[in-house]
């Protein structure tokens, strides 16, 4: 989404335990509009015979105090760039917590893409900038988004209303080099194997670092529910494991966790 700017980790269940305490979103979620779902749904749910797409991230930090109706315009506007053909997901809404010791964020927005030039031209379109500019800039007070080529192809690539997304941001600590990268995607890639509950995983490392805040590695987890990635997160023998072996080569983590919103009949958006 913009390139300017609750899920677990979807890679790292295990790192979410070492940070600061989650901080929980009071906005409700923003429904989405049946239309619009349908629409990319049929661009294609799954994406076996292709090849894996482009993953587009943008968190939020809304204005404290704003008025819910400027945040509910900000998503409806936000969640009707499903229609742009470029778009093959997407969906915003609150995020569920975050946690961080640095960052707060209140909103957040995932979409999916062929081709990073499909990325960019959404980014580009004048329906895109046009909801920026009227309806997030003016309302947000820090905006992080980061991008990456999936490691995979998903099982689905429409995620249903209610799925948990847990989202997590590593930044490597200075002068890592590929041994480093590729040892940590390599942790991150082996999560899936290791916790039952997880309908899919991507990770990646990112391509658009002008707004990442120096993280360079990313990964989204999907659960059916906040139960299950809950249920998942508690496997602590499970979540250390993979800490562990990681954590001596990280300078920062972000674990965002996210809630599909629902459905809405498609006249209620409007």
């Amino acid at each position: 989404m913009i390139h300017s700017l609750r899920s677990r980790a979807p890679i790292f269940p295990s790192l979410s335990l070492a940070l600061s305490p989650p901080q929980r979103c009071s906005f409700r979620p923003s429904s989405l509009s049946v239309k619009s779902l349908s629409t990319a749904a049929a661009a294609g749910p799954t994406m076996s015979a292709s090849a894996p797409p482009v993953e587009h991230i943008v968190l939020f930090k809304v204005k404290e105090g704003t008025d819910p109706s400027r945040v509910n315009a900000m998503l409806t506007g936000l969640n009707g760039l499903v229609s742009l053909d470029q778009v093959l997901h997407l969906t915003a809404g609150p995020v569920l917590q975050t946690r961080s010791s640095l960052f707060s964020f209140t909103h957040m927005l995932h979409s999916r893409y062929r081709t990073k030039d499909d990325l960019a031209a959404y980014s580009a379109h004048p329906s895109h900038m046009g909801v920026v500019k009227e309806s997030v800039l003016p309302i947000c007070e820090d905006i992080m988004a980061v991008d990456w080529v999936a490691d995979r192809v998903p099982e689905a690539l429409v995620l249903p209303p209610g799925s948990a997304v847990k989202l997590s941001f590593l930044k490597l600590k200075e002068g890592s080099g590929d041994g480093v990268k590729g040892e940590v995607m390599g942790v991150i890639e082996g999560i899936k194997d290791g916790f039952a509950k997880i309908e899919q995983v991507t990770c990646g490392e990112n391509f658009s670092p002008a707004r990442a805040k120096g993280f360079s590695i990313a990964s989204l987890a999907v659960f059916k529910s906040v139960e299950e990635m809950e249920a998942a997160v508690a496997d602590e023998e499970a979540v250390n494991s993979r800490k562990e072996k990681v954590k001596e080569y990280l300078d920062g983590v972000i674990v965002v966790d996210y809630v599909v919103p629902e459905l809405q009949p498609a006249s209620a958006s409007l």
